[in-house]
């Protein structure tokens, strides 16, 4: 497993970008997002597998949603990484919060934990982490700072991955800390419905009024794939098993919510 970046100083982004929240508890609003390079999971769904390696260089857009992105070397210092987030909060008032995705953030988290502090104070705005909930550790060294924390559950018959120790752990760091939370579930045809029983239960432990995301799974391009095993194979669930399935979750669950990926329904990056 990929171990944290121990480096204070800098840190390797993919792009930082101004868009609309396509997911989870902010679909809708808008954002800046910074996009940390490198993850330690290999889900089978991700559209994202651009981010799983270190880059030699990053993109930023100069002006929020106009696409003018300029390309400049990782890895980036904090003092260049705020002018950046700065010249987004032009004009003032566009953005209702900034959004930590990757890859996998938390990664850099002795990293944000120097930086995250400034940004808040410089720009006002809150800090949403996106992440796939499985490093409790990193978790507790930026919680202070972050005001909404999007976990993904994985669930081993959709991602190929296991976490389930590491998902308990990572919700009730959130719960002791008083952080807001909620859970996204990619969820496919090949759902395990064992597996999907398993999730509710792990959440409804923590708390039973923990927003939950059923978000049926994209089919990948073959841009996005990494080979016939990450995504190609998998396909959305029927109309007939997302009712069942949410249904299911709701006996134990107050709040779950069945949203596809609407950035992509609006082909926006």
């Amino acid at each position: 497993m990929t171990e944290t970046i121990k480096n204070l100083a800098t840190a390797r982004l993919i792009e930082l970008f101004s868009a609309i929240q396509g997911e989870g508890l902010n679909v809708g609003t808008r954002q800046i997002f910074i996009r940390f390079a490198i993850c330690d999971l290999r889900c089978h769904f991700c559209d994202s597998a651009h981010t799983w390696q270190p880059s030699d260089t990053c993109r930023i857009e100069q002006t929020p949603g106009k696409r003018d992105f300029v390309t400049y070397a990782n890895p980036v210092t904090q003092s260049q990484l705020l002018g950046w987030v700065e010249q987004q909060m032009l004009p003032p008032g566009l953005h209702d919060s900034i959004s930590l995705t990757g890859g996998e953030p938390l990664l850099h988290a002795p990293f944000l934990q120097e930086f995250l502090p400034v940004v808040k104070e410089k720009t006002g705005l809150p800090i949403y982490l996106e992440t796939g909930g499985h490093r409790p550790q990193q978790l507790r060294m930026i919680l202070k700072d972050l005001d909404l924390v999007g976990m993904d559950l994985k669930l081993p018959s959709v991602s190929g991955e296991n976490c389930w120790a590491a998902h308990e752990e990572f919700l009730q760091v959130c719960g002791d800390g008083g952080l807001e939370v909620f859970v996204k579930i990619i969820i496919s045809q090949d759902t395990n419905l064992d597996e999907l029983i398993q999730a509710r239960d792990l959440v409804a432990a923590q708390s039973p009024m923990i927003p939950v995301f059923l978000q049926p799974v994209t089919p990948l391009k073959p841009s996005e794939s990494m080979g016939g095993k990450h995504g190609e194979h998998l396909l959305p669930p029927t109309p007939e098993q997302v009712l069942e399935w949410q249904g299911l979750m709701k006996r134990e669950l107050k709040q779950v919510r069945v949203v596809a990926q609407t950035h992509k329904m609006m082909n926006q990056l």
